[in-house]
């Protein structure tokens, strides 16, 4: 069979991801702060993108007063620095009221005392370590150690890690035996560790929570009757103690019940994360999206634009590729500002596109849940993606990325958008309920239940069942620990 190339010509249909397109997707599931860092990453980068300044209308200019002002624009800037006093200029600058004179002598504080960041834990126990007067060889092991422990004061290495962390070179300063460098020994890794849990906050530098609590209760100048039956108790029974079987620790340890209650209250009082003090996350403050206001009988839906800036692109450059096509030169110039051009455009179709499209899938969950806007949380109706979809004509995955990190506004509070999208639970009667409106009646259950004889997940789950709520044991399980409830078995109080 013989081959042979020819040309044909077949006309079809693909979906092509434009630029714009690429770029209205992206913009359309970043949150607030990135947008704003986009924006001004693209205006800095691109001069004919700028900022719409909002300017009360005025009268025309008559056309004697508009040359004028074109001839005053048209006007050498040399000549008119020539008129200006630049010593004097520069001198009011300098004394202005808002910079301080260079000859004025202000009290401030040393740049080296400025703290660019809140010390953590590791921070606070070097500076410990580095106040204290112990050899440099133990100072440095100590270093290791306090390198080694996580952000809540436990330690997760164990002695051979830490004293394999020895890579020093031979002419490393320490002990030395000759020529040759000597490795840390297990009683020195000791010792050093000795030093670190000695240091503030107790109980830090142990590798677990027995260890920790024992150590905080030692740090007392003087054990008192509770404290000695406390540590007695995690000494010898903390496997009891952490199955909550109190009565068989009484009974090991010789004493009434009653008496261990003291002692049980006086471990709940330690901290389970020595660190904890000098965690240095700081609280994320969210601005919503979107605004839900009742306005009379309607629900008003406003797009939050505070601190966003109105783009537009800059006439000045407009102007000028307007004059180089007309003098047909600077090829590259004209193709540069083309571009840059074409660029803010897109940018600036795309936000308006998401502000948009946020608007209709905030309209269709007001309109789909405007019972739970009026009368709370036992109204919410169960919706899926699905259906905001439907409503508002477009596909899931684009109303996925619109709700993926917006928050809305609402009488009901600050909620995220996801906050609406969750699955129902059949009844016998009516429709069906939300699964947020089951976790709430667990939470009610459980708070108005006897301490000493907690629910568990069989019987909370017959009481919603005899409400109508077709819900099985493992679903009540799984909505107990989402709402971090303990068992019933924790939950219950001995004393």
């Amino acid at each position: 069979m013989a081959l042979e190339q020819k040309l044909s010509l077949k006309l079809t249909q693909r979906l092509v991801m434009t630029p714009s397109l690429q770029q209205a997707i992206k913009l359309l599931q970043m949150t607030r702060t990135e947008l704003e860092g986009v924006i001004t990453q693209e205006m800095t980068e691109n001069p004919t993108l700028e900022e719409a300044r909002l300017e009360t209308p005025e009268e025309p200019p008559a056309p004697e007063e508009r040359e004028k002002e074109q001839k005053e624009d048209e006007l050498d800037h040399e000549e008119s620095l020539e008129n200006i006093d630049l010593d004097e200029f520069f001198g009011d600058y300098m004394e202005g009221s808002g910079y301080a004179s260079i000859r004025e002598y202000r009290e401030a504080p040393p740049l080296e005392n400025t703290l660019s960041r809140e010390p953590d834990l590791y921070d606070h126990l070097l500076w410990q370590l580095h106040m204290t007067d112990v050899p440099a060889r133990k100072r440095e092991l100590a270093e290791l150690i306090i390198g080694n422990l996580d952000p809540q004061g436990f330690l997760v290495a164990d002695l051979e890690e830490i004293r394999a962390l020895d890579d020093a070179p031979p002419e490393a300063e320490g002990v030395t035996n000759g020529d040759a460098w000597c490795p840390y020994s297990i009683e020195e890794v000791e010792e050093a560790l000795a030093l670190v849990q000695s240091l503030d906050p107790p109980g830090v530098g142990y590798p677990t929570l027995r260890e920790s609590l024992i150590a905080q209760l030692d740090a007392a100048d003087a054990l008192s009757e509770v404290d000695e039956l406390a540590r007695l108790m995690l000494v010898e029974h903390w496997d009891l103690f952490l199955k909550r079987q109190y009565p068989v620790v009484a009974k090991k340890l010789g004493v009434p019940l009653h008496d261990l209650e003291p002692a049980v209250e006086r471990i709940k009082q330690l901290e389970t994360r020595p660190g904890r003090a000098f965690n240095t996350e700081r609280a994320h403050y969210i601005e919503p999206d979107v605004y839900v206001r009742r306005v009379g009988d309607e629900w008003v839906i406003q797009i939050n634009d505070d601190g966003m800036p109105r783009l537009r692109v800059s006439r000045s450059y407009r102007k000028m590729l307007a004059t180089m096509r007309r003098e047909n030169r600077q090829a590259e110039a004209q193709q540069f500002i083309k571009d840059k051009i074409r660029s803010a455009v897109w940018l600036i179709k795309s936000i308006d596109q998401r502000q948009r499209t946020i608007y209709k899938v905030a309209n269709s969950i007001v309109h789909q849940q405007q019972e739970f806007l009026e009368h709370g949380i036992d109204r919410l109706r169960p919706m899926v993606l699905r259906d905001v979809a439907e409503d508002i004509g477009m596909h899931e995955s684009t109303v996925s990325r619109v709700v993926s990190n917006k928050y809305i506004h609402t009488p009901r509070g600050v909620l995220p958008m996801k906050y609406f999208f969750h699955s129902g639970i059949d009844r016998e009667y009516g429709e069906e309920i939300s699964s947020l409106t089951v976790k709430r009646k667990i939470q009610q259950m459980i708070d108005n239940e006897d301490p000493k004889r907690p629910l568990s997940d069989s019987e909370l789950m017959r009481m919603l069942n005899r409400e109508g709520i077709q819900i099985a044991r493992r679903t009540v399980a799984k909505y107990r620990d989402e709402l971090n409830i303990p068992s019933s078995t924790d939950r219950k109080q001995i004393f």
